[in-house]
């Protein structure tokens, strides 16, 4: 009787043990290891992509007699890093004769309809990003009379704001110019920033001067990706009816953090950057405290629109009387 007792006292203690050590985290679930962890940090944080469309298999048809209904299906993907609500991405079709395509085929819809609200982007458990299916229908085609056929190029134009994030590591040195570099744990270096941030818009190089104890970043932004950028203040609803003006195009807004400085300046100074050619510069200072050189974070956000659209042809003939 004793040793039962003394059993299930060892196996109370073995299974106590076992709790503190999960609890504490002494052990790691299987494939959770620091190199996997950074890798898949890699994976969401690189690529240029937002946004894409992929059209589902004969839907639209290549062919279609009129008098039918015109079915498209399309697989929206969200393969970038920033989660899109409801009213943040939009999708609409474009390029037809409104007349002969009738129905409800050019109304915007969302990215996100059917998705709770909420098509997110990549991230650690999820590396390929949200996926989405809507179906666009006009329940009748119909020829003019005399005419036996019709070849309308439908235009599926995405529309959506996005965000991207980027923390380059910069070296700054308030005394850059007074102390030997063999007394230095960094020196202030350019920083390049190839293969995209997990969105269209990114940052390619930050350049870093020194001027005193001032730290001067000129900040290359470029649109990386297929498409067109829009003003964060833009009407994506309607981005798809031509209704963009020449102040809604290639504007990003910015905000730029250094975590080691002060911030003395921006520009422009209005808080956003016109690309020219797919390119822009941002330019801030910061005033950097202490007497030693040491590596820290800048912190960009970058705010605004994207525009892009996928083609599909469709021919259209009369149906046989």
């Amino acid at each position: 009787m004793k040793k039962r007792v003394n059993r299930s006292v060892v196996i109370s203690v073995l299974v106590l043990c076992l709790f503190l050590l999960v609890s504490c985290g002494g052990i790691v679930p299987a494939g959770e290891k620091p190199q996997d962890t950074a890798a898949s940090i890699k994976a969401v944080q690189t690529g240029t992509q937002g946004i894409t469309l992929d059209f589902v298999s004969n839907s639209p048809p290549s062919l279609i007699y009129d008098q039918n209904e015109l079915v498209a299906i399309v697989e929206i993907h969200n393969k970038g890093n920033h989660d899109l609500t409801a009213q943040e991405c939009f999708i609409q079709v474009t390029g037809f004769d409104t007349n002969i395509i009738k129905g409800g085929l050019q109304t915007p819809r969302s990215c996100a309809e059917n998705m709770a609200g909420l098509l997110e982007g990549k991230n650690l458990y999820n590396l390929q990003g949200g996926v989405n299916q809507l179906e666009f229908m006009s329940p009748n085609v119909m020829l003019p009379p005399g005419v036996f056929e019709y070849n309308p190029t439908l235009n599926f134009v995405t529309c959506y704001n996005y965000h991207t994030i980027s923390n380059p590591q910069v070296c700054v040195d308030p005394l850059f110019y007074q102390v030997t570099s063999e007394q230095k744990n960094c020196l202030p270096t350019d920083v390049s920033m190839g293969g995209g941030q997990g969105a269209p818009v990114g940052i390619s190089y930050v350049n870093v001067d020194m001027v005193g104890n001032k730290a001067v970043f000129e900040i290359n932004v470029v649109n990386q990706g297929g498409g067109r950028v829009l003003s964060p203040y833009a009407d994506i609803r309607t981005c798809g009816q031509a209704s963009l003006r020449y102040e809604d195009l290639d504007k990003v807004g910015y905000s730029v953090q250094l975590s080691g400085g002060n911030l003395i300046d921006c520009k422009p100074r209005d808080g956003m950057v016109r690309l020219t050619n797919n390119n822009g510069k941002v330019v801030c200072s910061f005033s950097i405290p202490g007497t030693s050189a040491f590596l820290t974070p800048l912190m960009i956000d970058l705010d605004y629109g994207y525009v892009q659209s996928y083609q599909k042809t469709v021919k259209i003939i009369r149906t046989p009387q």
